[in-house]
C-alpha cells in the first residue's frame, strides 16, 4: 500500500496561467440537502468553491436556496425537483457530485435515478453519503469509468457487503474492481483504492472527528478534480490536504470543525502550487 504524504502531493495543484478564465477550472454540479440535512450540501459547495472550482451549481430543496445564497453568494442554486433545470446542469457539467444531506426517501431516490440516466461517460461523478445508501440498497450500476464513491466505513459495507472486521486491503481492492469505481474509504487515515494501486493517507486526527467532514472532503475532491486533468493526481491532493489543514489546525485546537478547514483551502493550495 503506497503512503500519502506531503511529499507525494507536493506539486500536484497546478499554478493558474495568466490568460485563463472561469470556465477553464471547471463546471460542477452539486446535488444533496434535503429539507432536514440542508447543511451538508452547503458545505459541499463552500468546499468545491475554496477549492478553485470555476463555476459551481447546488441542485437542492427549494427550502436550502436562501441559506446557500447568504453563505455562498459565489455559487448558483436551481430546485433540484425541477427536472427540465437539473437535466440542462447535468449536461453542462464537468463535475457531478450527489449525496450529501440528500437523505434516502422516495423523492430522493428519483432524483438519483434521474441523475444517473443523464451521466455521460466524459463526465466525473462523485458519489456520496445518501447515494451511496441508495445505490447499495435498489443494486443501482456505477453510472460510469470516472465515478468516484467516497464511503465512510458503514456506506462501504452496505456497498460492498463487507463487515468493517472483514475489510482489508485485498478483499476492498476487489470490491472496488467489481464496481468499476474509485474508492475513497473514509476512516482514520483515509485509504483510496485506484484499479491499478492503493494509497493510504498519513495525515488525520480525531479533532476531525464531526459531522459535515465527509461532505466537505466531497467538494474537495469535485473542485480539484475540475481543475486538475490526472483525476489521480486530483483525488489525492485532496484527500492529503482536507487532512493537512486539519492537522495544521488540531495543533492548537481541540475539535477542528469543517468550516475551519474550508477557510484555510486557499492559501494551502496556494503553498503546494507548481508552475
Amino acid at each position: 500500500m503506497n503512503r500519502l504524504n506531503q511529499e507525494k502531493i507536493q506539486g500536484l495543484i497546478p499554478k493558474r496561467q495568466a490568460d485563463s478564465y472561469k470556465e477553464d477550472y471547471g463546471k460542477v454540479l452539486l446535488v444533496g440537502g434535503s429539507k432536514r440535512m440542508g447543511g451538508a450540501v452547503i458545505l459541499m459547495a463552500l468546499a468545491a468553491v475554496h477549492s478553485g472550482a470555476g463555476l459551481v451549481t447546488v441542485a437542492t430543496d427549494k427550502c436550502n436556496h436562501a441559506a446557500l445564497h447568504a453563505h455562498l453568494p459565489e455559487a448558483m442554486v436551481v430546485d433540484w425537483k425541477n427536472q427540465k433545470q437539473l437535466e440542462q446542469q447535468i449536461k453542462a457539467a464537468s463535475v457531478v457530485a450527489i449525496g450529501p444531506g440528500m437523505g434516502d426517501s422516495t423523492g430522493s431516490l428519483k432524483i438519483l435515478k434521474f441523475l444517473l440516466a443523464q451521466v455521460q461517460p466524459y463526465q466525473h461523478i462523485i458519489i456520496d453519503g445518501s447515494a451511496i445508501t441508495l445505490m447499495a440498497k435498489y443494486d443501482l450500476p456505477t453510472p460510469n469509468d470516472n465515478t468516484i464513491y467516497t464511503p465512510h466505513l458503514g456506506e462501504w459495507e452496505r456497498l460492498s457487503g463487507l463487515k468493517p472486521t472483514e475489510q482489508n486491503e485485498a478483499v476492498n481492492s476487489e470490491a472496488r474492481a467489481q464496481l468499476n469505481a474509485t474508492v475513497v474509504l473514509k476512516q482514520h487515515q483515509t485509504e483510496v483504492y485506484f484499479k491499478e494501486d492503493v494509497w493510504k493517507n498519513e495525515a488525520g486526527n480525531p479533532a476531525m472527528a464531526t459531522g459535515g467532514m465527509g461532505d466537505t472532503l466531497a467538494g474537495i475532491i469535485a473542485g480539484l478534480v475540475a481543475q486538475i486533468p490526472d483525476t489521480k493526481s486530483a483525488v489525492l491532493a485532496a484527500v492529503y490536504l482536507h487532512s493537512y489543514i486539519g492537522d495544521q489546525l488540531a495543533e492548537k485546537q481541540y475539535v477542528v470543525l469543517p468550516t475551519h478547514i474550508i477557510n484555510q483551502l486557499p492559501a494551502t493550495l496556494n503553498k503546494f502550487t507548481v508552475d
